[in-house]
């Protein structure tokens, strides 16, 4: 027989368990015998083929090409030193394809180490005691707990639903829930009530459930090319990366062209004209532009996971830090989630009125003791502490719940209170227990307690209770209403169907009083705000809580200054969009009573309206709007699995500062890639001027390709790379976010790197070039050869000089506007050692004979050195001058 056709006896004797689950021994026996209950990749690119594709991209061909032509000319026409030259490009192919191949798998490493601060738990019993395990040691006979907002771990048979609803999407791709039960069935296993399959999603309510198949036995197993490996799509910033690139390369590449044939008209050789088209190309492609990209996005995520903020993709790093509005819950997001009972409200004030109060608390539960910890949602483990303390320990068997939904805002149970002796003989009373929002509750009531007499609920009563329900929601409180009900015939509430039990248990019900819950806000958050308001983030609050507690929260931890508009629930289903709209185009904001469906809607409105909108959530029905989102952003701690999975990020401590620190990282990301094309692209004119020079002065060439390479490819590789590990600076949170249409490379930068920095290196260059010359006796026109000691010594002062600037340029590009000493001299500890390598490989290249056969440099003295380095103070202080320029030009928000 299949185990859907089995009764709950027989599943538990064919799956060799019981109630109490597994034993430890026993389930490790499983695990060795079944392996880890995980799902295989069916597909993924090997490591080799990976590599190899690293020869083969647009850059990587163009390379190849000119390396071709080089080894053709050497062919051709040897000893004009073009075999080098191929051999040196060919190098610089591979040395690119090993650093881009080592940063991605570096970057694809670390997000699956992120991952992994956030395994799967699954709640199991074994050997009779509640626990939690990771997804992946669950083995057949595993007895597993299922509630709101859990992903199936395995398929598993009910053998306990409790309104068990399932989402069995990622199976079946039909997005309505299914309800499931318990009871044997005929159907076909796929289509069967009594099973709840690996990958799927609880709804609502709760069950326990065998496990029969675990990893690829699994349906989800069986098809298993559904979660076979994606190749994950380049973000925008790495397209238009790309796009850039080309752009570049297709400039560098007619500019070439171009100039040879210039060179030919004015009378220039061939290899001549050749050499200097190639050193072109070479000279204005960033080679080292992607892999460091990668690289930079990589040590962000990690950088935020430091901060507690889970980014699950590297594309969003980079939209965290465009972000224009966060919509946040309140409930332990703004607040520390600890609540606790304050206050205890009954019309009579009577300790038997509080006393009936506390039970209904206690009952209406599902917070667990377990090990002497509490285990369940923080307002029910507030409740049933104080419950516990005024009333003791209360037993009873519950035979119906119908849980808490964000819809209807209230949770009812029923429980046998008596035994009724009747003519017929002896029947069971049964109380349904009822706490919700008071809104939802005291519409159900038609009586009040009152000196223990269930008194007619009047107008004038309904209005004192609201009056105390106001008031206590004025001094922020989170305020549950209480009531209660008996049934005297069970038949009542175990024939209602899921569409009407409501009318029936909830009707006629005796109203009892409130209870008013504190969650203190977290000290951090109004910090966290201001420093949102200062970075032109809007920030608004959506909460299921009444609107006064919400607004009393929102004053008290500065979301709000003035008077904001309120909309709760009611009235926002009301609203057409052209009127939330303009509602939400306030300045401030705040929803109260709110559904996730609602949270939904704000998050369709505000992307049509052109904002770019994190949103906060941590349950099942939250996922359709974190899914929406540019970025969703999911509790680690409260979360569902449901809400974790549709997320972009997860907050490891649930905490709203940790957003805010997520989006300054995300911003700094993008600022410090742009400071490292600043920096590139800074070192590209120094290289070009000197063969512009060569062709249109007819002077000696001042710098080789290999020493261009030297700069491209090594001297400028690891201080560009500490760019990437720069710390956010204070003008990153105080200036609007980035529009989505701002181009990484704009005017503003390019002007700076080829019209200010680059100029100055260029100066320093053809300085040294010439200072050279010059001493050593050489006349203008004078064409010296190749392997002359005094022309390399030149080409050597050359290059030094581009190396002595640029050690200057990394401190300048540290920032755009603030001062390198007011974010720290020495802050950022990977710049020296960057600086360090540079001097150390141009120490080499200089004096070590390797370094002057490989690069055709030669020795120079001290004196050369001291004659260039005041262009590095030059630079240094040219562009601290501009910076103090441009802060007052602008002044930060």
């Amino acid at each position: 027989m299949k185990i859907n056709n089995l009764t709950k006896d027989e599943v538990l004797r064919h799956l060799l368990t019981s109630e109490s689950g597994l034993t430890e021994e026993e389930a490790k026996k499983r695990f060795l015998e079944f392996g880890p209950n995980e799902i295989r990749e069916v597909r993924k690119t090997s490591l080799s083929i990976r590599f190899l594709k690293q020869f083969t991209h647009f850059l990587a061909i163009l390379l190849w090409i000119g390396a071709g032509l080089a080894f053709l000319s050497e062919y051709l026409h040897p000893g004009e030193g073009m075999r080098t030259l191929g051999l040196a490009i060919a190098g610089v192919i591979f040395i690119n394809a090993v650093f881009t191949f080592i940063q991605e798998y570096k970057a694809e490493k670390s997000i699956e180490k992120l991952r992994l601060l956030l395994p799967f738990q699954v709640k199991v019993i074994r050997e009779g005691r509640e626990k939690e395990i990771p997804a992946r040691e669950i083995v057949p006979g595993d007895l597993i707990i299922l509630s709101e907002g859990d992903k199936v771990p395995a398929d598993a048979r009910l053998i306990d639903a409790t309104y068990l609803m399932v989402n069995n999407a990622p199976l079946t791709g039909e997005s309505e829930p299914v309800f499931l039960n318990h009871e044997p069935g005929e159907e076909e296993l796929i289509a069967s009530r009594n099973i709840a399959f690996a990958g799927t999603t609880v709804v609502s309510g709760s069950g326990k459930a065998i496990a029969f198949a675990t990893g690829m036995r699994t349906e989800f197993g069986h098809i298993a090319h559904l979660t076979s490996a994606v190749e994950a799509g380049l973000s925008p910033l790495q397209k238009e990366i790309i796009k850039v690139t080309r752009i570049i390369a297709f400039l560098a590449t007619t500019t070439g062209v171009v100039f040879f044939v210039i060179g030919h008209l004015i009378g220039r050789g061939f290899w001549e004209n050749f050499i200097f088209a190639v050193g072109i190309i070479v000279a204005n492609v960033p080679e080292g532009l992607l892999p460091t990209v990668t690289l930079s996005l990589a040590m962000g995520s990690q950088r935020m996971a430091r901060k507690m903020a889970l980014i699950k993709t590297l594309t969003s790093v980079e939209t965290l830090g465009s972000v224009t509005v966060i919509c946040t819950d309140k409930t332990g997001t703004l607040t520390q989630n600890r609540m606790e009972v304050k206050k205890i409200w009954t019309v009579d004030s009577q300790q038997s009125t509080v006393n009936s109060l506390m039970k209904i608390a206690y009952l209406c539960n599902n917070t667990r003791l377990i090990d002497g910890q509490y285990k369940g949602d923080p307002t029910e483990i507030a409740l049933l502490k104080a419950a516990r303390e005024a009333v003791g320990d209360l037993k009873a068997e519950r035979v119906l719940e119908i849980p808490f939904d964000s819809e209807r805002k209230r949770m009812t149970v029923v429980q046998p209170s008596a035994v009724s002796r009747q003519q017929s003989g002896e029947e069971t009373i049964y109380t349904a227990f009822t706490k919700g929002a008071l809104e939802s509750v005291l519409p159900l009531c038609s009586h009040i307690l009152i000196n223990g007499q269930e008194i007619p609920l009047d107008e004038g009563r309904k209005k004192e209770t609201m009056g105390a329900y106001h008031s206590l929601m004025d001094t922020g409180l989170r305020v549950l209403s209480f009531a209660y009900k008996e049934i005297e015939k069970s038949s009542k509430f175990k024939v209602q169907s899921s569409k009407n039990k409501d009318t029936v248990l909830e009707k006629d019900m005796i109203f009892v009083g409130l209870i008013g819950l504190e969650d203190p806000p977290r000290p951090e958050v109004p910090e966290a705000l201001k420093r949102c308001h200062e970075a032109g983030i809007k920030v608004i609050m959506i909460t299921g809580d009444g609107s006064r507690t919400a607004l009393a929260i929102a004053r008290e931890i500065g979301l709000v200054k003035g008077n904001p508009v309120v909309i709760e629930g009611h009235e926002f289903e009301r609203m057409g969009d052209r009127e939330l709209q303009e509602k939400l185009s306030q300045k401030e904001i705040i929803f109260a009573r709110m559904t996730p469906r609602h949270k939904m809607r704000v998050v369709s409105i505000l992307k049509e309206e052109g904002e770019r909108v994190a949103v906060t959530g941590d349950g099942v029905n939250d996922a359709p709007a974190l899914k929406k989102a540019d970025i969703g952003i999911a509790m680690g701690i409260s979360g569902t699995d449901v809400a974790k999975e549709a997320a972009d990020m997860i907050l490891l401590d649930d905490n709203f500062a940790t957003i805010v620190n997520a989006v300054e990282e995300g911003r700094a990301v993008y600022e410090n890639i742009r400071k490292f094309i600043s920096y590139i692209f800074s070192s590209n004119i120094p290289e070009i001027v000197p063969y512009l020079a060569y062709v249109l002065f007819r002077i000696p060439l001042p710098l080789t390709i290999m020493q261009i390479l030297a700069v491209d490819l090594g001297t400028d590789m690891l201080p560009a790379l500490a760019l990437g590990a720069e710390k956010p600076t204070q003008e990153v949170m105080r200036q609007p976010p980035r529009s989505p249409e701002e181009r990484l490379l704009n005017l503003k930068l390019l002007s700076r790197a080829y019209l200010f920095l680059g100029p100055i290196e260029a100066a320093a260059g053809l300085f040294g070039f010439f200072y050279v010359l010059n001493t050593g006796g050489w006349k203008w026109g004078e064409m010296l050869a190749a392997n002359h000691p005094l022309y390399m010594q030149a080409t050597t002062a050359c290059l030094t000089a581009i190396i002595v600037t640029q050690a200057a340029n990394i401190f300048a590009c540290r920032s755009f506007r603030e001062s390198v000493f007011r974010i720290g001299f020495f802050s950022n500890k990977l710049i020296f050692i960057g600086i360090a390598s540079e001097l150390v490989l141009q120490l080499f290249i200089v004096y070590h004979p390797w370094g002057n056969e490989i690069f055709s440099t030669y020795p120079i003295s001290i004196n050369i050195w001291l004659a260039l380095i005041p262009f590095a103070f030059i630079l240094f202080a040219a562009e601290e001058m501009r910076k103090w320029v441009s802060r007052k030009k602008i002044r930060p928000r």
